[in-house]
């Protein structure tokens, strides 16, 4: 038994699901929760340890095993990552503690560089972005920090501004159709276009973050800036990056 792959163990749990196949599971499944914690920013506080994220995701994989079925074309491995991510995610946002006052201002630096931006003709500058939100470089700065850090989200997704802007949220797989899939690829053309599309070194920062894992301390040390300062960087070219694709978008569904 200890030799077994997870998705056998898990199609024996399904033909006969005791107690001792569900521990293997869980045991088996711990280094994908670690992997997919790994990969998810979260605010540094002390309810965000590892040992609550690792509880969070165990209670997605639990929900994914009870609502599994081995009869489809699914591997197990596939249909938990998203109920993981999922159930990871939702703890997250229940003890977000981002001021209220924090999630305005986001939802306003989007409005303020697509006004800035046909105002002048070109991307506005960071001291002109603060002066628009009434703060100093420094508190803008700062909020685009927070965006970074907290959004662990995937740069192909909805964007809203409301507690879903802070984290991913992965549909449910069953859910998925050929239009979907379509969509989604679509999507992700058009994104990487916009990448394409960003200067040598801002497409450089984000394809090492989003497409090699590197941390932001690595990037630091390849690009000769501060660790804070790529965290803001960061931060920036999410917000560009979604109202770019959201303004497209709007066009789109109007011609």
């Amino acid at each position: 038994m200890e030799n077994q792959s997870l998705q056998t163990i898990v199609e024996s749990y399904c033909e006969k699901p005791v107690q001792g196949l569900r521990n293997k599971i869980i045991t088996k499944s711990m280094p994908l929760i670690r992997s997919i914690i790994g990969k998810i920013n979260r605010p540094d506080q002390p309810l965000t340890q590892r040992e609550d994220l690792e509880s969070a995701g165990i209670s997605g994989l639990i929900q994914a095993l009870d609502s599994y079925d081995h009869t489809k074309n699914i591997q197990f491995n596939t249909f938990a990552y998203y109920r993981i991510r999922g159930s990871v995610i939702d703890y997250l946002r229940k003890i977000d503690q981002l001021p209220r006052k924090q999630r305005k201002n986001y939802g306003r630096v989007q409005q303020v560089i697509r006004q800035k931006s046909q105002e002048l003709g070109r991307e506005p500058g960071e001291e002109e972005i603060a002066h628009e939100l009434d703060m100093t470089v420094e508190e803008y700065h700062q909020l685009l920090t927070y965006v970074q850090q907290r959004n662990a989200l995937s740069l192909d997704n909805t964007f809203n501004e409301d507690d879903s802007t802070y984290y991913e949220i992965h549909a449910d797989p069953d859910c998925e159709t050929p239009d979907t899939n379509l969509e989604k690829k679509e999507l992700a053309e058009r994104l990487k276009r916009k990448i394409g599309q960003l200067d040598e070194r801002d497409r450089l920062i984000l394809t090492l973050y989003y497409y090699e894992d590197m941390t932001m301390s690595e990037i630091a040390m390849l690009v000769d800036l501060s660790e804070a300062r790529i965290s803001q960087i960061v931060g920036k070219l999410l917000v560009q990056l979604r109202e770019d694709l959201m303004s497209e978008e709007a066009y789109y569904s109007h011609v």
